[in-house]
């Protein structure tokens, strides 16, 4: 994407939210489940830590193999993390992401606005 696709983006996310009376928060908080080739597993959990965006790297049990979280400046961001650093590890067979919209409760604290 083009730097002024960018800028346009960027202005249209800031005209929608003072038209609706919102403030964009100044970051977006990306829960990711990755489904990894066991093989892999190790190599791309030491690929996912490498990554200044991830924030929590977690191996789990369940239907996912790996459940990370995210921090970044904007879903644009977000996107080209995704697209450009994680679908690119070797191992990684796909992901599923959750976008916060809310923080209800934080290291053991409630959250008040």
């Amino acid at each position: 994407m083009t730097f002024s696709n960018r800028l346009l983006y960027w202005r249209f996310e800031k005209t929608l939210a003072r038209v609706r009376g919102i403030s964009l928060p100044n970051e977006v908080i990306v829960i990711l489940n990755l489904f990894v080739e066991s093989v892999e597993l190790e190599k791309v959990t030491n690929s996912l830590v490498k990554l200044t965006e991830i924030t929590d790297v977690y191996e789990v049990t369940g239907e996912y193999d790996i459940v990370c979280l995210l921090r970044t400046e904007s879903i644009l961001a977000f996107r080209e993390v995704l697209k450009n650093k994680i679908l690119r590890i070797p191992g990684v067979k796909s992901t599923v992401s959750a976008i916060v919209l809310y923080t209800h409760k934080r290291d053991r604290k409630a959250v008040s606005e």
